[in-house]
């Protein structure tokens, strides 16, 4: 029971934004409650609206905040009014999806300003700007003009957040040094403690596993994240960014860490639910990908359709089309994609080296070479170990299609460059495709290397890949045990998933809400569960879940 023992709505209010600095929404609601029972006060208004936002109520705290809003115009609170104005603009903007409605509010804020003087709104105001300014100049000068006012003003929250906002904008124009140095001095405020407000510290984590998830930087984002995780017990940080989370997920995925991107994405996907907004399909495009990856592929259709075709989701859709033998739809879904992005991005990378494989798919050797000078060109003058095994990756592809022996050491380029970048799936396929051009003249040395590439493929449970290189190794005349196994144990993590929540008595609809497939996916699932453990029906699945203890770890 909290028993509050502030008398004051001034004390009662400090309280609230202490609650709210450590992540304690419920304090904070209590707080800020009792302050508006002794009569109408918009700082309490506006601090309750961030304790709903804490909560994830998102639609009570745009409302809290538009009372809030009118009740400092009244009082005659300018910086407060400015304040409020800005967070709405930020709120419909981002949260819900509505620009017309976040630029209206944005727009308020601006002209309130010379009622503001004495404060950093300004600058909260630039960095609120350049969040959703598209000319990338304009957009660093906003965030410059951000760091100004904030230094100036002695506003730290306000210096690092547009800091890092302005190192993952750099990542993104392809100037990864700069921006990374940028990001890495913010996040070391966070730990320094000279960053106070836990939104802030949680968006400045956001920009991080934007940027890293960019420029395929694993290495710096696991490093932050050991760091993050103690910051978030220390601070009590919530789970409310889906933005975060979708990078996050992105980032976990190119790991190997799969539990972690699919809980991340999983989440993700939910937060965008609730705030109504359309970024959404950024994570479910994400989760598309780790399915792809996972060989669950008829999900990853679920998850991608009726997705617009735009770069997050070109690529999952492209590979699943390729998988299919769909390979003009392939061609077509890549192509169209780059030809709305900027040429000479990096970018464009990741694309560029599936319509390589489209190319080759179709024996068209003279495109696939054209794609490949493209890929190189754009990459020239950065050195990222993941840029450098990409280029050797897809040369390699272009050496062994035309039987070039050179074949053998580009692969073992792009092996050694994604082990490096910490890409382990990419890793592990370069080095079955080393094995696939080692089998003829060097079959023992191609069973050590397509038998590594299982054993990756086994950990990471990507059964995708598995049956390749178990074919791989058997054709080059090793026995491989079976990689299927029985109980439990037998059915893949989403089949897991359905049997708990059979075990928790939930319907196919119920399951398919819960998971964010379809019905008619759950009906595969759960058949697939009965046949793998010989069970007869859904009640006896049931049963088994709950004697297994599912779930129970």
């Amino acid at each position: 029971m909290i028993i509050i023992v502030a008398t004051s709505a001034n004390d009662l209010i400090a309280d609230g934004r202490a609650a709210l600095r450590v992540g304690d929404a419920a304090t904070a609601r209590t707080s800020f409650e009792a302050a508006l029972a002794l009569g109408p006060n918009s700082a309490a208004l506006e601090g309750l609206g961030f304790a709903d936002y804490l909560a994830m109520d998102f639609d009570e705290a745009i409302d809290l905040w538009q009372q809030s809003y009118a009740g400092y115009r009244a009082d005659g609170n300018g910086a407060g009014a400015v304040r409020v104005a800005r967070m709405l603009g930020y709120m419909y903007g981002i949260v819900v999806g509505d620009w017309a409605i976040g630029s209206g509010w944005i727009a308020r804020a601006q002209h309130l300003l010379d009622l503001a003087v004495h404060s950093s709104e300004k600058g909260w105001i630039a960095l609120t700007l350049g969040m959703f300014e598209r000319d990338r100049s304009m957009k660093h000068r906003r965030f410059e003009e951000a760091i100004e006012v904030g230094t100036a003003t002695q506003d730290d929250d306000l210096a690092f957040a547009a800091l890092a906002y302005l190192g993952a904008s750099l990542v993104h124009a392809d100037r990864v040094e700069e921006g990374m140095v940028r990001l890495d001095e913010s996040l070391a405020a966070v730990v320094g403690g000279e960053v106070d407000d836990l939104f802030v510290i949680e968006e400045i984590f956001c920009q991080m596993f934007s940027a890293c998830e960019r420029a395929h930087d694993v290495a710096r984002a696991e490093q932050w994240l050991r760091v993050g995780e103690a910051v978030a017990a220390q601070r009590n940080l919530p789970a409310v960014v889906a933005y975060c989370h979708t990078h996050f997920g992105g980032v976990m995925t190119a790991a190997g860490r799969w539990p972690e991107a699919d809980a991340a994405l999983t989440d993700g996907i939910r937060l965008w639910a609730l705030g109504r907004r359309a970024l959404k399909a950024g994570a479910l495009a994400r989760l598309a990908d780790l399915r792809i990856r996972q060989g669950r592929l008829e999900e990853a259709e679920q998850l991608l359709d009726g997705l617009s075709l735009d770069e997050d989701c070109a690529r999952p859709l492209a590979t699943l089309l390729l998988g299919q033998g769909q390979v003009q739809r392939a061609r077509e879904v890549l192509e169209r994609t780059l030809g709305r992005i900027e040429p000479t991005s990096t970018s464009t990378v990741p694309l560029l080296a599936l319509l390589v494989d489209v190319h080759l798919a179709t024996g068209n050797v003279d495109q696939a070479e054209q794609t490949v000078a493209t890929l190189e060109a754009c990459t020239a003058g950065h050195d990222a170990l993941y840029l450098t095994a990409v280029r050797a990756f897809t040369r390699g592809r272009l050496a062994a299609a035309s039987g070039d022996p050179a074949a053998r050491g580009w692969f073992r380029v792009a092996v050694d460059g994604y082990a490096d970048a910490q890409l382990p799936l990419e890793s592990a396929y370069s080095q079955l495709e080393l094995a696939e051009v080692l089998a003829n003249d060097l079959p023992d040395v191609a069973r050590a290397e397509a038998k590594a590439a299982l054993d990756c493929f086994l950990r990471l449970q990507a059964t995708r890949y598995i049956d390749s290189a178990a074919a791989l190794l058997r054709s080059l005349g090793l026995r491989v045990a079976p990689t299927r196994t029985v109980g439990v144990a037998a059915l893949t993590s989403r089949e897991t998933e359905v049997l708990e929540l059979l075990g928790h008595g939930l319907s196919n609809p119920e399951i398919a809400e819960r998971l964010f497939i379809s019905r008619k996916t759950v009906e595969h699932h759960v058949a697939n569960v009965l046949s793998k453990l010989g069970l007869r029906s859904r009640s006896e699945a049931a049963a088994y879940a709950v004697r297994t203890n599912l779930g129970a770890k």
